[in-house]
């Protein structure tokens, strides 16, 4: 092979200092420097970002700039960044992301060994949200009808660059929304074989504080919908109605819809703008979407489903007002170390305000019960989603991002809701998780590590912290608490000691 294994493209725009994080882990990257290369498209920068890059590429002959005039939006700098790229693979990166120390080496790596179109590889979020389900394990054949793919429409991925130029797979270019939806969601209906790397953090994304990414800013309801119109055209122009169809429609649903539509976020918005989105979003549900498709979500977001179809603002309001209550309690039941590992078990619950969530038991069916009249029961039947009702162990480094879901024993009991009368049951869920503490994110383990409950259930995913820290020493080799703690956790310090003979 002539030419490097892989180019990361990074379009930049008046990046200041928010850059330097991406440009030291590129400079820290485990794959050698001849075997990759960046490519920064300056974006006709404003500030001291051109000459920041021109420094840069000077002192690093695998790192170049490429300037162009402003074109105000990710999309042409990345095109041209591809146009540049010389690599047998492209990653698309933000220029105030990061990637993990051994990512581009692991990617390539994954990607040869699977020859694979595009591989996934495990994202951290930090204030972004991330696939969580997508990562919960390595994919080596992954496929939109198997795997949730559909929730991963970032462009931060790896692309066999033939692949993008065989099926001239480009980002639109222009002001609009949605343009990473646009590219992926083609690449990965075109793609013949697609990988999910999910065993190493490659990439770390962040939502500035300033809110400083390009298209950071709140959207405009007719034109952000315009634009999700046509990623529905893309995946319409490729798959015949029916049950994938109805899935991979489903994403938008949920995502882009019923979501803004709930809780907090609903309450929070302008009284105005948040009608105006109700409405348009009330259009692409009339329009577009079939009946399969909100019949495939939780009772809860089918229920926001047909009140916006309906146009019933004040009971969508009144029923964000309902579910901003609702909080996780969990309780941890019992924890040893032993032989290496930690075990731990714990109860979880969902809970509005003081009052469990509540279903409706009426012979073998269950309904949610929801604080809305005038919604079809059937809407809120969850009998057959009772078994995807769920409580997992989360471990997640401090101060957020890396997170890995512990192996788990699970049960869910009903238990009646005092004062709910006969019909009125929750749900309660039991989980036994275990911890290699010496394998923990493949041993790359220094810092500190929080456990967390994670509850999903009807419509809902929700996280409690559990009452227990790991520290993780600073050589790498054993794990540690650092300093005994007092209560019940010093009963685990002083386990964990035991079993490493300290």
């Amino acid at each position: 092979m002539t030419g490097p294994k892989v180019s990361v493209v990074v379009p930049a725009y008046n990046s200041g200092p928010h850059m330097e994080k991406l440009i030291d882990s590129l400079l820290r990257q485990s794959l050698p420097p001849e075997q990759f290369e960046a490519v920064f498209v300056d974006d006709g920068s404003t500030d001291g970002t051109g000459a920041r890059l021109d420094e840069l590429a000077a002192a690093h002959p695998h790192l170049r700039v490429v300037h162009i005039d402003n074109s105000g939006w990710p999309s042409r700098p990345r095109n041209i960044g591809v146009a540049h790229a010389r690599g047998e693979y492209v990653f698309f990166a933000d220029d105030d992301d990061w990637f993990g120390a051994e990512a581009l080496e692991r990617l390539y790596a994954y990607a040869a060994e699977h020859d694979a179109d595009i591989v996934i590889g495990k994202m951290a979020g930090y204030g972004r949200s991330v696939p969580r389900e997508l990562f919960r394990k390595n994919r080596p054949d992954a496929t939109l009808a198997n795997a949730p793919l559909i929730d991963s429409l970032t462009s931060h991925k790896l692309f066999r660059r033939s692949f993008l130029n065989e099926h001239e797979i480009r980002f639109p270019e222009g002001r609009r929304r949605l343009e990473d939806h646009a590219m992926v969601v083609r690449a990965l209906l075109l793609s013949k074989r697609t990988c999910v790397l999910a065993d190493y953090v490659c990439y770390h994304h962040i939502r500035r504080q300033d809110a400083g990414n390009l298209t950071a800013g709140r959207l405009e309801p007719v034109g952000y919908f315009t634009n999700l119109r046509e990623v529905l055209d893309i995946v319409d122009a490729h798959l015949e109605p029916g049950p994938l169809r109805d899935r991979l429609h489903r994403r938008w649903l949920r995502n882009e819809i019923t979501s803004r539509l709930r809780g907090k976020r609903l309450l929070e918005a302008p009284e105005d703008w948040a009608a105006a989105v109700a409405a348009e979003c009330g259009r692409v549900i009339r329009d577009r979407f079939a009946p399969g498709v909100a019949a495939g979500l939780p009772a809860l977001q089918r229920a926001i489903t047909a009140l916006t179809a309906q146009d019933r603002l004040s009971d969508l309001r009144r029923l964000a007002e309902w579910e901003a209550g609702i909080q996780v309690r969990a309780r941890l039941d019992r924890y040893r170390a032993k032989r290496g590992t930690l075990t731990l078990a714990v109860t979880a619950m969902l809970e509005s305000g003081d009052q469990p969530l509540t279903l409706d038991v009426a012979g073998d069916r269950r309904r949610l019960v929801l604080p809305v009249d005038g919604v079809d029961p059937e809407m809120l039947d969850v009998t057959g989603q009772l078994a995807g009702a769920r409580v997992d162990v989360v471990v997640g480094r401090k101060g957020g991002g890396e997170e890995f879901f512990l192996p788990v024993e699970r049960s869910t009991e009903e238990l009646p809701v005092p004062g709910a009368g006969p019909g009125g049951v929750r749900l309660v869920h039991h989980a036994t998780a275990q911890l290699d503490l010496a394998t923990l994110n493949s041993g790359r383990t220094e810092g500190t590590w929080l456990l967390k409950a994670r509850v999903s259930e009807n419509g809902w995913t929700m996280d409690k912290r559990l009452p227990l820290t790991l520290h993780y020493a600073a050589d790498g080799a054993v794990p540690v608490l650092r300093k005994a703690p007092s209560g019940p956790r010093a009963r685990l310090h002083r386990a964990v000691r035991r079993l490493l003979g300290r």
